[in-house]
This record gives C-alpha cells, structure tokens and sequence, in this order.
C-alpha cells in the first residue's frame, strides 16, 4: 500500500471530520464518542427511534452494535440503517458477542438480511459464527474460529457482498477479491473492554471519507493500532493504557500514519 494513499485519507478525515452516526452499546458508549473524536471525526450517539432517520440523513457514516441489544434498538437500527443506505453512506455493522445467544445470531442475521452492510466488523469467532464457520464466542468474547481465517473472510465476503474486516492479532479486511491484513497493535488493547467497540467507530470515521471499503478499513485499523503501541510504551496498566490510548490517536499525525501503518498484501 503506498504511504502517500494513507497520508491522503487521513489528512482528508482530519480536515472534512465527518459526522458518525451511533447505535452502540450503553457499555462503551462514551469511549465511542470520544475516540471517535481522537479519529477526526464527530460522534452522535442518538438511539431512539423518533429521532435515527433524521440523524443518518445528515451523517457520512453509521455504526450499529448489538453489545447491548433489546427490541427497541433494534427497530432504531433498521431505521437508521434504510436511511444511511437510501442515502449511500456506508454502514458498519458489529455483531458484539454474536453466537453467545439465539436472540443475538437472529438479530445479527436479520440486520444483515434487511440492510445493505457495508463493513461488517468484528474478531474471529464472531465472524465465524455469520459465515457458518464454526466461530466460538463465549459472552462477548472471541474463543477462536476453526480453519483458515483470511480464507474464512474471503469466501464470506464475495458471498454476502461486503467488506469483512476481522479484529485480531493480524487484522484481516477482505471483499472478497482484494485482502489486506493490518500488524500494528498490541497485547494490552485486550486487557479492557471496549477496544473492539472502539476500532468500528475508527472505521466509520475513515471509511466515511473513502470509496474503498478494505483501504478505509485497513487505514482504521493501522491508525487505532499505531495508537495501542505508542500507549502500551509507557502504560502501568489497563486504564493507564486506555487514557494513552485516546491520547496517542488524538496526537496521531497524516504523517505517522503513513510511516507507522504495517498494512501487507493477503
């Protein structure tokens, strides 16, 4: 990937700070908000149903997550996602915990089924369990997926007709036909809840700017994990780490980015 692309789109989010449209889950909320402004970008974080339309209909972007799911929400996000697709900004779905209940997986379904899903962001077992592939997830958490993951994310991603990006160790973004895999990050973005939650709203927030789901994922991806490094340098411990965490993105420079971003060819 050349550097000067990366330095292009986030010199782009810095400058346009596009609006991201927010139903997330009352557990990461207001870290959402806040990292989504470290991106460059504006967060609202309205749910409720008298309101969504109107909020997509002025946003350049959406994320929807069902970390904390219930009815109403989900009828919110069926809203606010027709709006955001009639209007063509993209929609990025995370299917928080998906496969830990049957209320969760049919709700995740129905969501993908019912909108156009744009980015469909989550770790491996999550997207495991959407792509039929054996994901385990245990609460919220990723317990592994059987097979090949980047294969796994590939075949998902031409059948359903979006971009895949998978959370992990390596991050994984595929549509199907280009793949990049991300290594920037580290150990400690797992040591708290939330960062997961954290790394769509990212991606929402380059992805608003950009017409190439994978490159606008992958650069999310880099940015949030370039962050997590330079935040676990001098770290005590999990909360030490999470304050750096948005400080380290707030101060991240176009330029950083493009020197620091470990983005290959899958």
């Amino acid at each position: 990937m050349k550097k000067q692309q990366l330095f292009d789109l986030f010199s782009l989010v810095r400058e346009k700070r596009p609006l991201v449209h927010h139903i997330t889950n009352y557990v990461t909320v207001n870290d959402c908000a806040n990292i989504t402004i470290c991106a460059g970008g504006a967060p609202v974080m309205a749910d409720a149903a008298e309101e969504v339309e109107e909020m997509a209909a002025i946003a350049s972007a959406l994320v929807l997550n069902i970390g904390t799911l219930n009815r109403v929400q989900v009828e919110s996000m069926e809203l606010a996602g027709s709006m955001a697709n009639d209007r063509k900004i993209p929609v990025i779905l995370d299917p928080v915990g998906v496969g830990a209940t049957q209320y969760r997986t049919k709700t995740a379904r129905r969501l993908l089924d019912e909108l156009d899903i744009t980015i469909l962001k989550g770790n491996a077992g999550e997207i495991g369990v959407l792509a039929g592939a054996e994901g385990n997830v245990r609460g919220v958490d990723s317990h592994g997926l059987a097979g090949n993951p980047v294969a796994i994310a590939q075949d998902y991603a031409k059948t359903a007709g979006l971009t895949v990006a998978i959370s992990g160790a390596t991050d994984i973004v595929t549509d199907g036909k280009h793949t990049l895999l991300v290594e920037n990050g580290h150990p400690m973005m797992g040591s708290l809840s939330g960062t997961g939650c954290m790394a769509a709203s990212v991606t929402g927030v380059f992805a608003a700017e950009s017409k190439d789901m994978v490159f606008a994922s992958a650069a999310a991806f880099a940015a949030f994990g370039i962050a997590g490094e330079r935040a676990a340098s001098g770290a005590r411990g999990p909360f030490s780490f999470r304050t750096a965490l948005f400080d380290e993105l707030a101060a991240l420079t176009p330029d950083d980015l493009a020197r620091a971003a470990r983005i290959r060819t899958g």
